[in-house]
């Protein structure tokens, strides 16, 4: 039977779905001052990039959003309720000044300013059950493939050498390239399989392309497709496999996928995942928790360092001190606790 897994982190949350010990879909909600898909805030027009149609609106926190069409009447300065429906995403490998700004819409006449549904909010909203997984028991997430899944969705890379995904983030649309020693009337309809199964665990959003092998003939390219149908939830809409072997799936984008998410700030991503193995350190053994040492990458001990609140609350869970220990000789991803 189907669950969701939910984690109440250190800086952020986590939740999986999870069915027959298989992830999926995963989802993190990182701690910070981003305004969720869901959220009416109130703003100012600040700039009108077309007249009457689209501007940029200043959020009270500070936050930029792109609003689509500005309301008669609001000229720059004006003040008005807005609803953002995308979350603001990072570009991975850009400037923070090219992001793509979260985007909104006037609020409909009598909704009054609240927060969008939180991650555990949003899985509870699905009906399904929730499992709550403290860090003083065993490991769940992990249980499932949790770390396999982060270390692909940090990485882009999925698969075997029968048949593999290489993923790639670019400004215009996510790229997924099928390849593998398999012959092409076997590969396509796995690497279709494989690439819809990593679409859903990532969060995967918006225009997605998939570079399947050449097959020969439209059947075989109809199985591929047929595949993608199978594994990948509704709503979406997809293009046939043409006679290259490309098919094009759209999927409606709300928030950042979770190869997004993990990519935007390498450093924060490592410092989340080394606060979770600081959490669950011991875990389950008797004589649990207490002090701890985290060793890590200069840069993640340094994020951590300046997150004095982050220090305190894994304190509090561990009921013991914690010590940071730099090591230059650790890559990004190799902290560790003990």
């Amino acid at each position: 039977m189907a669950e969701w897994l939910y984690e109440e982190g250190i800086g952020e949350s986590r939740a999986a779905l999870v069915d027959h010990g298989r992830i999926l879909e995963a989802l993190i909600e990182r701690e910070g001052k981003r305004a969720l898909a869901g959220t009416v805030a109130q703003g100012r027009l600040v700039r009108t990039l077309i007249p009457k149609k689209r501007g940029i609106v200043r959020l009270e926190s500070g936050e930029d959003v792109l609003i689509e069409p500005i309301p008669p009447k609001t000229a720059e300065g004006g003040l008005l309720l807005v609803e953002i429906t995308r979350e603001r995403i990072a570009e991975a490998g850009t400037e923070s000044s090219r992001d793509k700004l979260a985007k909104g819409r006037a609020a409909q006449p009598g909704i009054k300013a609240h927060p969008g549904p939180s991650l555990l909010q949003r899985i509870r909203a699905t009906g399904v059950p929730v499992r709550p997984c403290p860090a003083h028991e065993e490991d769940a997430l992990e249980a499932h493939g949790w770390g396999e899944l982060m270390e692909q969705a940090r990485s882009g890379e999925v698969g075997t050498e029968a048949a593999a995904l290489r993923i790639f983030l670019t400004p215009a649309m996510v790229l997924i390239d099928v390849d593998g020693s398999l012959p092409p009337a076997q590969l396509g309809p796995k690497g279709a399989k494989l690439a819809a199964i990593a679409i859903r665990q990532m969060g995967l959003a918006g225009s997605i392309g998939i570079d399947l092998p050449t097959m020969n003939n439209k059947d075989e390219r109809a199985i591929a497709a047929a595949q993608i149908d199978k594994v990948l939830p509704l709503p979406f809409e997809r293009t046939a496999v043409n006679g290259f072997g490309f098919i094009q799936i759209i999927r409606k984008r709300e928030r950042p996928s979770l190869m997004e998410l993990l990519r935007e700030d390498p450093v924060l991503s490592a410092a989340m995942a080394l606060l979770r193995r600081a959490e669950r350190h011991d875990a389950g053994n008797a004589g649990a928790g207490g002090a701890v040492i985290l060793t890590g990458h200069p840069a993640v001990i340094d994020r951590i360092r300046r997150a004095p609140d982050w220090i305190e609350r894994l304190e509090k869970r561990r009921g013991g001190s914690v010590e940071l220990r730099a090591d230059a000789t650790l890559g990004m991803e190799a902290g560790h606790a003990g």
